[in-house]
């Protein structure tokens, strides 16, 4: 019974955090912003649908699958922003006003 809850509400929270995250990127005015939307909610979104779905599954076969998804999901999304990122930087569709030249030439602050 109180398995079903906690279920319920990772569910229910992931559901919402990755709906957020999806009217940030039809929202949002520039691909920096939309980076960050398509990213981070989105990934918290899924990881809590995902120990949602182990809690509710425990101790079937499945369970690993849906680590090896989580596990996927961390390790894609970083790389996938990163380049997304790079590639707006360099094809200058950026907003002047959120970074500086030469902001990610160096990797050092300014």
């Amino acid at each position: 019974m109180i398995s079903d809850i906690i279920v319920a509400v990772l569910v229910l929270s992931g559901s919402v955090l990755a709906l957020t995250a999806s009217i940030g990127v039809l929202r949002f005015p520039d691909t920096m912003t939309r980076m960050h939307a398509a990213t981070k909610p989105q990934t918290f979104g899924l990881l809590l649908i995902l120990v949602g779905a182990m809690i509710r599954l425990s101790g079937s076969v499945d369970f690993g699958m849906l680590v090896l998804s989580g596990l996927f999901a961390l390790i894609t999304a970083p790389v996938v922003a990163h380049r997304i990122g790079r590639l707006a930087y360099q094809e200058q569709r950026a907003r002047d006003d959120l970074m500086r030249d030469g902001d990610m030439d160096s990797g050092a602050a300014h």
